[in-house]
């Protein structure tokens, strides 16, 4: 979702557009390596029950393989057309093959104290849906972010620098612990600072 994120891998300027698609189940169950201190991921997963918002971009097949290479711990999976909902009226459901990257079976895992969701991972997360919601003026995109998100969990730890004054390296921080707040408040009173 986040512009900062996507650029580590393909060109500054790729354009995401706001999406719909059926069939998947995003959550917080991508077991991190075993190896020293890890955490839980985002992972998505097929379920025909579910939905979830996200974004969509073109790319070249150099970089589909550099996505591959970044995303090297999750499948690539095609999207059928009829599962997807552009969520600008404006805009077609863009021509080609959409793909969504899913956990593999052995790495879903829920979080634990061992594999905590950890909040700078969120915090990349929802600033990046909060700036698809702002660029694109769709109102509660950022929550739908949030709700669309299963398996939130008490094993949330607080890696912030300055967990006390987050706004220094993260402007968007009351912007996220706001929404958090209100859409997950049995979880967000629980995180942990670290």
């Amino acid at each position: 979702m986040e512009d900062e994120s996507r650029a580590r891998t393909l060109p500054p300027n790729t354009n995401a557009y706001p999406i719909l698609i059926k069939g998947f189940r995003r959550g917080w169950f991508q077991k991190g390596i075993d190896l020293g201190v890890s955490t839980t991921f985002l992972g998505v997963v097929p379920d025909n029950q579910a939905m979830l918002n996200a974004v969509v971009f073109s790319v070249s097949k150099g970089e589909l393989f550099a996505m591959d290479l970044r995303e090297r711990d999750y499948c690539r999976v095609l999207v059928a057309d009829t599962n997807i909902s552009m969520l600008e009226n404006t805009l077609p459901v863009p021509e080609g093959q959409v793909w969504i990257y899913v956990t593999k079976p052995e790495s879903v895992k829920k979080s634990s104290m061992r594999f905590p969701i950890v909040q700078s991972y969120v915090d990349v997360f929802i600033s990046g849906c909060i700036q698809q919601e702002q660029r694109h003026n769709i109102q509660g995109f950022a929550k739908q972010c949030i709700e669309t998100t299963t398996d939130w969990s008490a094993f949330w730890v607080n890696d912030r620098i300055y967990p006390r004054r987050p706004f220094i390296y993260q402007p968007k921080a009351w912007q996220i612990d706001q929404l958090l707040n209100e859409v997950i408040p049995e979880f967000f009173e629980k995180i942990k600072i670290e």
